[in-house]
């Protein structure tokens, strides 16, 4: 999987934040917050070579069912391809 924007990942006050930087600037609208969850993917998105890859590593680090990891891998995947950011 591949992240076509850029931004750089920091950690502020207890959250996760992603600033654009570069050309993203422009198509960004702002910074984004993540979630202790969408960041966990975040940084897996770059090695997973797809989705099943990031729903095992969910499985392994969170106690949580199959099909609630599945739903919520996909529904920040969307996000994120909606964004044009994957």
């Amino acid at each position: 999987m591949q992240i076509k924007k850029e931004f750089v990942r920091r950690d502020v006050a207890g959250e996760t934040i992603l600033v654009p930087f570069g050309k993203t600037i422009y198509d960004a609208n702002g910074l984004f917050v993540l979630s202790e969850l969408g960041a966990f993917l975040w940084d897996r998105i770059p090695d997973a070579e797809n989705e099943e890859t990031l729903v095992r590593a969910v499985l392994e680090e969170y106690e949580v069912d199959e099909a609630t990891a599945r739903a919520d891998i996909a529904e920040f995947l969307g996000k994120l391809r909606e964004m044009g950011i994957l």
